[in-house]
């Protein structure tokens, strides 16, 4: 098996949202904003290389939304989808399974293109089959009035239409490899995969955890639907994390691609943070 981190461009967000109740003067020494109190963020998606599949974990927001939508959310950075698979030697069309974590428009927009000549919509990984939570369908498709504005229809309608969908109801086993756990605090039916990498896991943290500075249970984004399951989901999956010495691997944290944790005046902290190269060399 190999992983490959899949940088997919950078964009910006309030650091009052991402951090929730915790107060400016705390976050920003960990994680600073900038003059307008936005702070960068990675799109940083995983793919999993076995003997049998190639698969995708979340696809970055893409390229397909208008101009204004790109600038409201300061999308910047060298870095794409396609030509970071390019790099680690894949073209989309040798994917066969796409996870997405859930449909918040950063985590799925890179599934769908749109071709310019005739507006039509169509999935970039056209061999490959897409796995979401049957909860996070259900959410997106008809969506409460807090989601509602993160939930595009365009990027994730078009799995269906295509054939490309599969429903997931519950924690599964996509293979031996790669295993399927669903989380209901941030919104429903988040899918966090845990891949198994010779003696350890290595966790795609999602929207659980987007960076180091959230491993500290207060740190709670103001977009989590249920801020307080939030905080029991994080408190049972750091002390497991702990206990199985899991690798953590962060989708939004611009700093660090991975850590590691462990018990420290009875709470559970960063232990290290390294790229994903140094843990699966």
């Amino acid at each position: 098996m190999k992983l490959y981190a899949i940088e997919t461009g950078n964009f910006k967000l309030d650091g009052g949202a991402m951090f929730g109740v915790v107060p400016k003067v705390l976050w920003q020494e960990k994680y600073p904003a900038d003059e307008n109190n936005f702070c960068t963020w990675a799109m940083r998606c995983l793919l999993v290389v076995t003997d049998e599949r190639k698969i995708l974990i979340d696809t970055g927001i893409g390229d397909k939304q208008d101009a204004r939508f790109l600038k409201r959310y300061h999308v910047h950075g060298e870095n794409s989808l396609c030509q970071s698979l390019a790099s680690c030697g894949f073209s989309p069309d040798e994917i066969t399974d796409v996870i997405l974590t859930h449909l918040h428009f950063d985590h799925c927009g890179g599934s769908i293109a749109c071709k310019k000549d005739t507006g039509e919509y169509q999935p970039v990984f056209k061999n490959a089959v897409f796995h979401i939570s049957s909860q996070q369908w259900e959410s997106a498709t008809t969506p409460n009035q807090r989601e509602k504005a993160s939930f595009l229809s365009e990027n994730f309608l078009p799995l269906k239409e295509h054939g490309e969908l599969q429903l997931v109801e519950e924690d599964t086993e996509l293979c031996p490899e790669v295993s399927l756990h669903l989380f209901n605090g941030h919104t429903d039916g988040m899918i966090i995969p845990f891949v198994k990498y010779r003696d350890t896991t290595v966790v795609f943290t999602t929207d659980l955890f987007p960076s180091t500075v959230h491993i500290a249970l207060p740190y709670i984004m103001s977009y989590d639907i249920r801020p307080l399951q939030t905080l029991k989901e994080k408190e049972s999956f750091l002390n497991e994390a702990v206990e199985r010495k899991y690798i953590l691997f962060f989708e939004h944290d611009v700093f660090h691609e991975c850590c590691s944790v462990e018990n420290e005046d009875k709470k559970v902290r960063v232990k290290g943070t390294f790229t994903l190269k140094d843990c699966v060399q």
